[in-house]
């Protein structure tokens, strides 16, 4: 069977809120693998460069063409004749033909688009399935974040956090894990429309309800009403995306939550109190992205995991940095925030070899392409964030999760408390075994 590429073709498709975003499809001979490139929102400073055509007259700016452009033109015709099933050479050779530090030259979004279709070409060459393609010894199925309650720039309403999330811990597999996600979920609606009117039942870009709570308190209230109304009080534990780098004020050198100002120190201390709480084992930037000390000291304070987004942008050199810091914890993994598998992979490894959580993650700008599921089994990481179960976009990782578990069988394992670094095969993970290509 061939396993050099033969064609490369892009093109324009829209993602969950109606933005064009790239689609590329990569051959070796008969085999064929398509990827979808998802957007951010709420983006970190250090992320590698989308590139849009910002032209006003043609989806307001955020069209695509360009970067189609460049796949169909630039990137397919010199990839031609490379092997599809070295990856790492591969996205090598991508980087290369940009030249630029953050792919300014190409787009990320080309860029990251030929990098995946190509992993899931060599896959189907392998007749195998993607997760299993990269790593021979997949079998870890997450605990799925489910973020029930959306604020910031994820929704249109007055609440300053990002996400409110739930996690199944006491679910025995990932399939009653989303069971359990759903039906909190319904109970959830019936109490938000009951409390707040019936357009709480609305949703922000990642299927969270888009209540008119501002007190974050609150919602984490009603967030454990929900869950206690559906039975399933003593399986849960909750975590939080603040995207603190939204509520910093570099000027005052201040948070602001809820209509009051923190400095660093209040901040650790009302997130002291949110976990003392309200049972909270997990938080997403608690601090902006520039604040190394403000990170050093709340690992140090408070014992949960706290994950760097816009602190690392799933970029290795970042992620060593935090690692020589001990600045945060755990690792928030997007592949679209550097631009090509290999590289997020080697930020996962050093994010492993520190004993580092890993949580996979979508994006706002999210397509009905559930490539994410097959890299978190790939990488036995044990968490993945996707959002709430009842959108497509969001459903679509679900349902293909639900399909790796039932393709694993009795090898499945679901971590559950043990999130944060599974078990598998009675030997802690997170020592540098990472998917390989």
């Amino acid at each position: 069977m061939t396993t050099t590429i033969s064609r490369v073709k892009a093109r324009m498709v829209l993602d969950c809120r109606g933005y064009p975003t790239v689609q590329v499809d990569v051959y070796a001979g008969d085999a064929r693998g398509r990827a979808d490139v998802p957007a951010g929102r709420s983006t970190g400073a250090s992320e590698a460069f989308e590139l849009r055509d910002r032209d006003e007259t043609s989806y307001r700016g955020f069209n695509v063409t360009k970067a189609i452009a460049n796949v169909n033109d630039v990137i397919g015709p010199k990839v031609v004749g490379l092997e599809v099933t070295d990856q790492k050479a591969l996205d090598r050779f991508l980087c290369e033909l940009d030249g630029s530090p953050n792919k300014r030259v190409l787009g990320a979004n080309a860029i990251l688009g030929v990098s995946l279709a190509s992993a899931r070409c060599a896959a189907a060459v392998a007749g195998l399935p993607l997760h299993r393609y990269l790593r021979f010894d997949s079998c870890v199925l997450p605990v799925p974040m489910i973020n029930l309650i959306n604020g910031g720039k994820l929704t249109s309403n007055d609440l300053d956090f990002q996400e409110f999330i739930m996690m199944p811990v006491g679910a025995r597999s990932f399939s009653e894990a989303m069971q359990m996600a759903s039906e909190c979920h319904m109970a959830l609606f019936e109490i938000v429309v009951k409390k707040y009117g019936k357009l709480a039942g609305n949703t922000g870009d990642e299927g969270g309800f888009g209540t008119p709570i501002v007190d974050v308190r609150e919602a984490l209230e009603v967030l454990h009403e929900g869950v206690a109304a559906a039975g399933y009080a003593k399986d849960m534990v909750y975590a939080l995306d603040c995207a603190a780098t939204q509520l910093w004020d570099p000027e005052k050198k201040t948070y602001t939550v809820g209509g009051k100002e923190y400095t660093t120190d209040g901040m650790i201390e009302l997130y002291r109190e949110l976990v003392r709480d309200f049972g909270i084992e997990s938080i997403e930037d608690p601090l902006h992205e520039e604040d190394w000390e403000g990170w050093q000291a709340i690992v140090r304070e408070i014992d949960v995991q706290f994950v760097g987004d816009d602190l690392f942008v799933t970029n290795p050199d970042l992620v060593r940095k935090g690692v020589e810091l001990a600045a945060a914890n755990a690792l928030l993994w997007k592949v679209n925030q550097i631009g090509t598998l290999s590289e997020a992979f080697e930020a996962a490894e050093v994010a492993f070899r520190a004993g580092f959580g890993i949580c996979v993650s979508e994006r706002s700008g999210e397509t009905e392409d559930p490539l994410i599921a097959d890299l978190t089994v790939a990488l036995n990481c044990g968490q993945i964030k996707t959002g709430s179960p009842v959108r497509g976009e969001r459903t679509a990782k679900y349902n293909r999760l639900l399909e790796i578990e039932e393709w694993l069988g009795k090898d499945a394992i679901y971590p559950g408390r043990s999130f944060r670094q599974p078990v598998l095969k009675g030997a802690r993970l997170g020592r540098g075994q990472v998917a390989t290509t």
